[in-house]
């Protein structure tokens, strides 16, 4: 089609400012919303989310001249001298050597850059996640491949397993990890969440490879027998690595829903991301921003996931398409 039989809804520069023109009205819409809430925004609280500056002061424990001795600070009183214990470099002298000071006084104070509690949610977000990450790619690949079993009793514990997970909630089977299997097994609340979202989304992963490995044209298997090539090993080097590749699309969107759910850990006490913003709410009252701030931390991370899915999906197209 060319561009003279193109509509104008069809022109992409116009497309572009038409969606760019409506997402302001919905920006500004909100915006006129908010403004007309009775609610005091804190946006100048939200840096400290991320980083904050922490100072410690060393008091004077007694009343007396501080004076230096091989190295090290003392406060000489009238009856007794004290040594000033964890005072280095670092630290800002508020007195000078002989001068009087009284206790309580601050002698010396130095500021810290330390890591705000939604970094540190990140953190532990992001390693639930990688862990479970791995759990489900495990899990998927050893229950599609007992799916396409010629072994029916590999096939009903499959599809068992499936039924079963697939059939009850996310959050349901948290708790149940949690408070029997953590219980009898005597395992950390954060390897509990691990295996509750492994186990969960291991089943979604089995159906998925499973559909994607019998995409591939079954003459491949014939090919591959024919050139004295084991089931296992066309199964490792020749059909896994086409599945894989159709299946990218896919798997990259359940490693972001897994992200995303990993937030149900929360209810089991590990500190990560949702919690923390539970936390910040509870200790600051301030739930808008907290939890916009909260959505965009997500927003980046599924994000960064949807751009690596669509580098390997090019890069693979390079390589001589998908399949």
């Amino acid at each position: 089609m060319g561009r003279r039989d193109q509509s104008w809804a069809q022109n992409k520069n116009l497309g572009h400012f038409i969606a760019l023109v409506f997402y302001i009205a919905v920006g500004y819409f909100f915006y006129l919303a908010a403004a007309n809430m009775n609610y005091v925004w804190k946006w100048n609280s939200i840096p400290k989310y991320f980083l904050y500056e922490e100072t410690k002061n060393i008091e004077a424990s007694i009343d007396g001249k501080l004076v230096l001795k091989e190295g090290k600070y003392f406060l000489e009183g009238t009856d007794t001298t004290v040594e000033i214990k964890d005072l280095d470099s670092s630290f800002s002298l508020e007195y000078k050597v002989g001068d009087e000071v009284y206790q309580f006084d601050t002698l010396a104070s130095k500021s810290e850059t330390k890591v705000g509690p939604v970094l540190q949610g990140l953190w532990v977000t992001l390693k639930i996640s990688f862990f479970a990450a791995i759990l489900t790619f495990i899990i998927g690949i050893i229950v599609a491949l007992m799916k396409l079993s010629s072994y029916q009793f590999l096939k009903d514990i499959a599809t068992v397993y499936i039924t079963l997970v697939r059939g009850t909630p996310l959050l349901v089977q948290i708790f149940l990890f949690y408070f029997i299997v953590a219980n009898i097994f005597e395992l950390d609340r954060f390897i509990a969440g691990v295996l509750a979202l492994g186990i969960f989304f291991g089943a979604y992963m089995a159906e998925v490879l499973r559909g994607a490995i019998q995409s591939i044209d079954k003459g491949q298997f014939e090919a591959a027998s024919s050139l004295g090539i084991s089931k296992t090993q066309a199964m490792r080097y020749i059909i896994l690595p086409q599945a894989f590749k159709r299946a990218l699309p896919t798997l990259v969107g359940e490693m972001i829903a897994l992200v995303k759910d990993s937030s149900l850990v929360s209810v089991i006490a590990i500190t990560d991301l949702t919690k923390v913003g539970k936390e910040i709410v509870a200790n600051t009252f301030s739930p808008f921003e907290t939890w916009i701030v909260v959505a965009l931390v997500y927003l980046s991370i599924t994000s960064l996931l949807s751009l690596i899915g669509h580098r390997l999906e090019k890069r693979m197209a390079l390589k001589g398409g998908m399949s």
